[in-house]
């Protein structure tokens, strides 16, 4: 059994944790609605697979474009042998001075984990850790602006979510949010840059 665990979990690590292209907007925009279709999509995302189903192309070919190049955001996926988009993670940087979503100023230069999935056929081998590690890593090395935390919100009835943060190192900072807009609470939870 032990032997077939290892070969299982490397089949997994075969997967090339990088940053989108802007020309696979269509390939973003499938793993996107994926996510959106998942059963816990209603506390994990603010979107709905009904809205997002109804955006244009030009939509995703933008966003794609936006998370692919320059410094205010990037999109990591895992990307399997055959090409297959496994997970994802989006990092939006947040420059001193400007608003948050919420119309706080931000008081110094941060980033912000959103879009978070990976595919269920696929969880528990540690793609996730590894998307985090690229995510932060990419987010700590921009010069321009230099982050001084890396910040996300997680449903306050996502448990397993919560405890996975707590895993990799995120702390609560007692900062809430009404995010849904289901009447539950978000918990921001950080890292402080090393």
């Amino acid at each position: 059994m032990r032997g077939f665990l290892a070969l299982w979990q490397y089949r997994f690590m075969e997967h090339v944790i990088r940053p989108i292209r802007a020309d696979e907007w269509r390939k973003s925009k499938e793993l996107r609605l994926a996510s959106l279709a998942d059963p816990a999509a209603p506390v994990a995302f603010l979107d709905t697979l009904e809205n997002a189903s109804t955006r244009p192309d030009s939509h995703w070919q933008e966003r794609a474009q936006g998370a692919s190049q320059g410094n205010s955001a990037r999109h990591f996926i895992a990307e399997g042998p055959g090409g297959e988009w496994a997970g994802g993670v989006v990092v939006l940087v947040e420059a001193e001075g400007s608003d948050d979503v919420f119309g706080n100023r931000i008081a110094s230069p941060q980033a912000q984990l959103v879009g978070v999935f990976v595919r269920p056929e696929y969880r528990g081998v540690g793609l996730t850790e590894r998307l985090f590690a690229a995510a932060m890593e990419w987010a700590w090395s921009l010069e321009e602006p230099r982050v001084n935390r890396v910040r996300l919100f997680v449903h306050e009835n996502n448990p397993r979510a919560q405890g996975f943060y707590r895993k990799i190192g995120f702390v609560p900072t007692g900062v809430t949010a009404l995010l849904s807009g289901d009447g539950c609470h978000d918990l921001e939870m950080e890292v402080v840059r090393p």
